[in-house]
């Protein structure tokens, strides 16, 4: 077993034994959303939580968002900006954005974000080469602008659930979790929600970094150099976890009268925003003649970054695979991921109407694809026999969503 999931699993089972001997309540069950980095692509999770929310408006009415329903909702990159998005409240105090204002935003506001070049491929493959040699293939500045629009000038202990969204901070060489309970706790990390979510959508070679300062208590600055989250956890599910241990261990968190927790005691979302066709585009006699630029772009792509983003994901679902499999608690973790995409589609800047179109397809056929696990030897997903389609289960996911809230309501 790797080491950081022996952890958690100690960590799990150290929370159990603290609240179980603590003589607290009735047994709750903690509910996290969590969504991957990647792009335009954020279209095929965005598609997934429509329908998410469709069913939950079917249970218990029209004004019933997702942010209703989870504890912790967590997100990288494309996911910060979702994530914002779900938990921002209005002036009701009541979410901003539903999930299909979500897809909406990216159908309208994506080719802005990313402004298609000529598509005369000479003069195409010219551009982009020498503006990923001088500079960020982007500017940033629509990105920035809508942000700000978004987060209505709110900060993080303002969001209606709790957030948590990964940076990395360049100049520290250090991974930085804005969360909310810790912006509650200090004045500090209390960062507005739009820089959040510019920093954490500031992808190495496409956005430039992001500084901002926030100010402590006593007036001392505290200074921000960031990129996005997804270079330290582009799959944001085990931050969101080991995050909510932490909580509970220490006696913080908003549900507190939880009896135990482990697997058995959480409902687990994660989507994701789709990755390659394993088309083996790079091997090893290819890259030994590689150098500094190659690595950064080649052919279109940029393979230090495919490589990060594809890693990091991958090895959290497979941590977090192997340990619900560990406690019988396989059905309590739903992870929703396209390992199929090709042409287009595969990139996560190329926000032409026709390939935003071809995502949302993505998302619809994923509704209609089987259940599917990681495979923990090939890394490949796999159908389970016996669970389903996704929309299935993400309608059996509703109910439980629903029930949980329900409970807490009347206890």
């Amino acid at each position: 077993m790797p080491p950081n999931l022996i952890i958690l699993s100690l960590l799990m089972m150290t929370v159990s034994t603290y609240t179980a001997s603590s003589g607290l309540s009735k047994t709750t069950i903690v509910t996290v959303l969590s969504i991957d980095g990647g792009g335009v692509r954020g279209i095929i999770p965005a598609t997934l939580l429509s329908f998410l929310e469709f069913k939950l408006q079917e249970l218990d009415g029209p004004a019933a968002r997702i942010s209703d329903y989870f504890d912790v909702i967590a997100g990288t990159s494309t996911g910060g900006l979702m994530t914002t998005m779900l938990a921002v409240p209005g002036d009701d105090n009541r979410p901003l954005y539903t999930a299909n204002d979500i897809k909406e935003f990216y159908f309208y506001h994506a080719p802005k974000i990313f402004p298609q070049i000529s598509r005369i491929e000479f003069l195409n493959k010219v551009a982009n080469f020498f503006g990923e040699v001088v500079g960020p293939k982007y500017d940033g500045n629509y990105l920035r602008s809508i942000a700000r629009k978004i987060g209505k000038n709110r900060t993080l202990k303002h969001t209606l659930t709790d957030v948590i969204i990964p940076t990395f901070d360049i100049k520290r060489l250090q991974p930085v979790i804005f969360t909310t309970d810790d912006a509650k706790e200090f004045v500090w990390k209390d960062a507005l929600l739009s820089d959040v979510a510019i920093s954490t959508s500031a992808a190495p070679t496409y956005f430039p970094p992001h500084y901002f300062e926030t100010k402590d208590v006593d007036g001392t600055k505290r200074r921000f150099d960031l990129i996005d989250g997804g270079v330290a956890a582009n799959n944001p599910t085990q931050v969101a976890i080991t995050h909510i241990m932490k909580e509970i261990l220490i006696g913080k968190r908003k549900f507190s009268d939880i009896e135990s927790i482990d697997g058995r005691r959480m409902l687990v979302l994660s989507l994701g925003t789709g990755i390659p066709k394993r088309s083996e585009k790079y091997n090893a006699q290819r890259a030994a003649r590689w150098g500094l630029l190659n690595w950064v772009f080649d052919n279109g792509s940029s393979p230090i970054f495919d490589i990060y983003n594809d890693a990091s994901s991958d090895m959290v679902d497979i941590h977090v695979t192997t340990l619900f499999r560990s406690l019988n608690a396989e059905r309590n973790y739903l992870r929703i991921q396209e390992d199929n995409l090709v042409g287009d589609t595969s990139s996560v800047d190329i926000a032409t109407e026709e390939n935003m179109k071809a995502l949302e397809d993505v998302g619809r056929r994923l509704l209609n694809g089987k259940v599917s696990r990681v495979d923990l030897e090939t890394g490949l997903f796999q159908e389970v026999e016996g669970e389903g389609t996704n929309s299935e289960a993400l309608t059996r996911f509703a109910r439980l969503l629903s029930q949980e809230r329900k409970r807490r309501q009347h206890k």
